[in-house]
């Protein structure tokens, strides 16, 4: 077991269901595995519900709303996929507000999938390149994404931007590039 984020917060940001389970579960997993502290940040007060594509799989408990959750005090943060989930986050002013204010403090985030939603609503992908999961392409076309080029499919690595690193899906044949 690595000690890399021995002492340090990472803020999961999800909706209240929707979210892909192995893109919460294995970065969850990764940042433990670091010696890291990772928090379930959400709308509401709760349990997340988690699915396995289109069924439902596992339920989350959540450390905090993320109205209530302070970005300072986060050392990273993970926007995990699923259409569902991400469609809905970015809908959340208090989730797009959080997000940026992590962003402009410099702060990592791994964003995977449909997370890249977020971003974009938060305005932070203008002229950047991303990796991200197809549907998300035409979403490029608002203005908050004007000269920013989508990518999709799977990348030899992660493409990162600030302190950004993004990744189409957390399916086996990519996972490794992460």
């Amino acid at each position: 077991m690595s000690n890399e984020l021995s002492g340090r917060k990472v803020a999961f940001l999800t909706a209240m269901e929707g979210v892909e389970q192995a893109e919460l579960t294995g970065p969850w997993q990764a940042v433990l595995d670091a010696g890291g502290t990772p928090e379930l940040l959400a709308p509401e007060p709760g349990k997340v519900q988690a699915f396995n594509h289109l069924d439902r799989a596992g339920t989350f408990d959540v450390t905090a709303t993320i109205a209530d959750a302070d970005p300072a005090g986060y050392d990273a943060m993970v926007l995990p996929g699923g259409v569902a989930n991400a469609d809905f986050l970015r809908t959340v002013p208090e989730a797009v507000q959080f997000v940026a204010i992590m962003s402009v403090a410099g702060r990592p985030a791994a964003v995977i999938c449909h997370g890249p939603w977020t971003l974009i609503e938060a305005g932070l992908v203008r002229d950047r390149t991303l990796t991200s999961w197809p549907a998300c392409r035409p979403t490029s076309a608002t203005p908050a994404v004007s000269g920013s080029t989508p990518r999709s499919g799977s990348v030899p690595r992660a493409r990162t931007c600030w302190s950004l690193a993004a990744s189409p899906t957390t399916c086996p044949r990519s996972a490794p590039n992460l």
